[in-house]
């Protein structure tokens, strides 16, 4: 698609927070948030024309390698919000992308993203073959006050859960959707904590794909006001996961 006349480098929209989002005490899931900052993610690259189905004219999709989130509140079922977002770096395969979710003129949270270019026909990485130069770049714009991170994976943890891949995990590059994997972990935690907003940010690192059929084993440990888990396929992660308490 060509690039929209709409189109600027720092993107906002608005959404209506619905009844379906939403846990049992009425605030936004966590897992619903995700889906809503790349949602926006995803309306930005299609008015610059590097959407998915720009890019599978090369046989090419986005996938999410790295995210750090931080949350100060959440809103609850019938809020308006707006989600900002902008890109901080785009080299090669590989593009570096912020957010920021307000209700009003106060931020709620922030999230710093790590994306690749994947080749959905080899199943590797490579450079975009779309052009971006369009897209300002704001390498000190950065909305998170950490960086993402590459995720310990030695610490002691204990398996939780088990679980086969299935349709409805799937997306549509045919793999386990990314959202899936913090909704299998946030399964296996006392859900108390969550609705009592007491989850000030979390990291996720995505490292293999995982496709329809695959076993996977749900780790799980913990270290002072942080749970963390693994997700692993044959003994391989191919997920991480840090959960920061207040």
């Amino acid at each position: 698609m060509p690039i929209s006349p709409q189109f600027t480098s720092i993107f906002s929209q608005d959404w209506e927070i619905n009844f379906l989002q939403c846990t049992p005490n009425g605030l936004l899931k966590h897992t619903e948030l995700c889906n809503l900052l790349q949602l926006t993610a995803g309306a930005h690259a299609e008015l610059g024309g590097i959407s998915y189905i720009d890019m599978q004219t090369r046989d090419q999709a986005w996938v999410l390698s790295r995210i750090r989130l931080e949350i100060d509140s959440l809103p609850k079922w019938g809020d308006t919000i707006t989600i900002k977002t902008w890109i901080v770096d785009l080299q090669g395969s590989r593009s570096v992308r912020a957010l920021e979710m307000y209700l009003g003129n106060k931020k709620l949270a922030s999230a710093l993203t790590y994306w690749a270019v994947l080749n959905t026909k080899l199943r590797k990485s490579e450079a975009l073959a779309l052009p971006h130069e369009h897209f300002e770049k704001y390498s000190e714009l950065v909305p998170t006050q950490e960086s993402f991170k590459k995720i310990e994976l030695s610490r002691p943890s204990e398996e939780v859960n088990s679980r086969k891949v299935v349709l409805s995990d799937l997306d549509i590059v045919f793999h386990a959707n990314n959202v899936k994997y913090l909704e299998w972990c946030l399964d296996n935690i006392d859900y108390k904590p969550l609705l009592r907003q007491q989850l000030k940010s979390f990291d996720m690192n995505y490292l293999r794909e995982l496709m329809a059929g695959d076993e996977v084993s749900i780790l799980k440990g913990s270290d002072n006001n942080q749970t963390y888990f693994t997700i692993q396929k044959a003994g391989k992660p191919s997920f991480a996961l840090e959960l920061n308490w207040k």
